[in-house]
């Protein structure tokens, strides 16, 4: 934090240049930030912000382009209008917009505050190309829900990213907050008026607020206080309703990382969509240090829910080992605008997601097939992506082309990497070291408050490990070389085989054959890098088609729905005509529907596991 103390010189300096307001600087008093959610206009949010004098004429005022955890250019300042620079006196002061996401403004000396109204990003998803994801974005709902990820209403001032802030919040007094910021003045507040202490703007950044009407549930983990928040549209759920699968699997979790323990807190605000148009359409989670924000649709059935529940919260919550525990510079010191990126996606989101399976096997949440297929499914899921491309360029790269195109492959690739340095370090340490082992002795030496060199952090888990280890990164993870699954599993008395099974004609249980492309009209396309079923083959589609017509009606997402529901009453003899266009050309193709059936890759056991493969598969999935 930037901080120095004022002398009376410069006490007389500022009273002489008319900043009679104060007599200290922007750079050692809190940003004074307001937020009204009371007088909403045309589903706008006014937001205020006085930084306290400046000594400077030009000043320059942000709203983030990215934020951590999303690695892509969301440019949140496209949701900001009317922006004003006022002066002490009320008036105006000149304020150019040098791009989507930083205003200019002169004569700073005079600077009071900035004003400008926020739009929320739920409303407009379907409209705009590449859109905020809904776990990052935000929604105002008048008197009923707001989703504040801070990042989209409260912006920063250039070199006073580290200065305190203070955000008062207007409401009614029907809503109440879930947030994991400090609240001055505990719950004796004005019912009206909530406000909100961060020490820094990172810190406001990273704990979103979400108000509805209901309360957070709370529960005891150990000694982490779990509230979980859940804002139901249409009241379907609520989160007394979702409390005991939430307690069950976090208690798993924190049996699992054992000592690792880096908050007291935790809040999981979860935004349940309606669907519609106006409406949130991007699933999943966003972490934070102490909380994770949750979007799925209302629409899903109970149990479906709740395992999607599991997935991704648990994905979030181990997010607390890495990288909001273990990171690099890159992390710690964010530059919301101008982004420098990290090279160890393969850690921040690959270690996360393997353990948020790992730990399931561990605990009894799933069986060992259900782990195996969800292997199996990573593995196939990872052929669809550029399988020779360095996983540390990519990550150092990943928001630009071609390198962000792979981003959806650290929760495949970068989960498999983890499983295969984890058998490995098994192996060479006889069952006894593993990738938590390293995650906890990683966050031993570095911690919240104390990141790594981006570029040394290989030599130092070389240092902690084995020669093999260092030879697996630089073959598999800065290298080009894709992995060999066999050598790993087989290391753990496992093979993989190809069944056959029947699917359904345009689905395989939850999974399409598929898709939607939102950037071309929603047109229908047959989705590449997957395993087709012979429904597909049969009729000669590809992966990349894209489906015109089916036994002469036009297919769009509208229509798609209902001939899903037909052909639940297709039969082998039922004949199909499908119209495909492949690149430029458009061909008709032809022939009976027949019974659906899909080579399925599966993990099993090999025959008659010498001791030390039957010794390590027990410790990997036992813990």
């Amino acid at each position: 934090m930037k901080k120095f103390t004022i002398g009376v010189l410069t006490i007389l300096l500022l009273y002489a240049c008319g900043a009679s307001k104060s007599i200290v600087t922007a750079e050692n008093t809190p940003v004074l930030t307001t937020i009204d959610l009371l007088n909403i206009v045309d589903d706008k949010v006014n937001v205020m912000i006085n930084p306290g004098a400046f000594t400077k004429d030009e000043i320059l005022f942000y709203i983030p382009k990215t934020v951590p955890g999303t690695y892509s250019e969301d440019n949140y300042g496209k949701y900001i209008d009317a922006f004003k620079a006022l002066d002490y006196d009320g008036k105006e002061l000149p304020a150019a917009k040098r791009d989507d996401n930083t205003w200019v403004i002169s004569n700073g000396k005079n600077l009071d505050k900035v004003a400008y109204m926020v739009n929320d990003t739920y409303d407009t998803e379907s409209e705009v190309e590449d859109a905020v994801f809904s776990p990052a974005g935000t929604n105002i709902n008048a008197g009923e829900n707001y989703m504040l990820n801070l990042h989209g209403f409260v912006g920063y001032f250039d070199d006073l990213k580290e200065v305190s802030y203070e955000i008062t919040i207007t409401k009614s007094n029907k809503l109440k907050p879930t947030t994991s910021l400090v609240k001055r003045g505990g719950d004796k507040q004005d019912v009206t008026v909530d406000t909100f202490i961060a020490k820094r703007y990172f810190e406001v950044i990273d704990n979103p607020i979400m108000y509805s009407k209901r309360g957070a549930e709370s529960f005891q983990i150990n000694d982490i206080t779990v509230n979980l928040s859940v804002y139901s549209p249409n009241n379907t759920y609520t989160a007394a309703s979702l409390r005991d699968r939430m307690e069950k699997m976090m208690s798993a979790q924190k049996a699992f990382l054992g000592e690792i323990n880096t908050t007291k807190e935790y809040n999981i605000l979860l935004y349940l969509s309606t669907l519609e148009e106006t409406d949130a359409s991007g699933f999943g989670a966003l972490e934070h240090h102490t909380s994770t924000v949750v979007v799925l649709p209302e629409a899903m059935p109970k149990e479906r829910l709740e395992q999607a529940m599991v997935d991704v919260v648990s994905h979030e919550f181990f997010h607390i080992v890495t990288p909001l525990n273990v990171h690099s510079k890159e992390i710690q010191y964010f530059d919301f605008n101008d982004p420098k990126m990290s090279q160890h996606l393969w850690m921040y989101e690959g270690t996360t997601e393997y353990f948020a399976n790992l730990f399931q096997i561990q605990q009894g949440l799933i069986d060992e097939k259900e782990f195996y297929s969800r292997i199996m499914g990573k593995i196939n899921n990872s052929k669809s992506f550029d399988d020779a491309m360095s996983f540390t360029q990519m990550s150092k790269n990943i928001l630009i082309d071609p390198y962000k195109d792979n981003y959806a492959n650290v929760y495949e690739k970068g989960a498999l990497i983890n499983m295969s340095l984890d058998i490995l370090l098994r192996d060479l340490s006889n069952g006894e070291k593993n990738v938590l082992w390293l995650m906890k002795e990683l966050s031993k030496k570095y911690g919240e408050n104390s990141p790594f060199e981006d570029d040394k952090l290989i030599d130092e888990i070389a240092v902690l490990t084995y020669p093999e280890v260092r030879s697996f990164f630089d073959t598999h993870v800065i290298g080009d070389t894709p992995i060999n699954y066999e050598k790993y599993l087989d290391i753990v008395g496992l093979s993989t085989s190809t069944l056959q099974e029947q699917s359904g004609y345009f689905l395989n249980g939850d999974i399409p054959f598929i898709d939607v492309d939102q950037n071309n009209d929603n047109a229908i396309f047959v989705r590449k890098g997957i395993t087709l079923n012979s429904f597909f083959t049969d009729l000669g589609m590809e992966g990349g088609d894209v489906i015109k017509e089916i036994n002469g009606t036009s297919i769009d997402l509208e229509a798609i729905r209902p001939i899903i529901g037909q052909s639940f009453g297709w039969t082998n003899d039922t004949e199909i005509s499908v119209v495909i266009k492949r690149g430029e050309e458009e061909i008709v193709l032809s022939g009976k529907a027949g019974t659906p059936i899909l080579d399925v890759e599966t993990i099993i056991p090999v025959e008659a596991p010498n001791e030390k493969q039957t010794k390590l598969r027990e410790a990997w999935l036992k813990g």
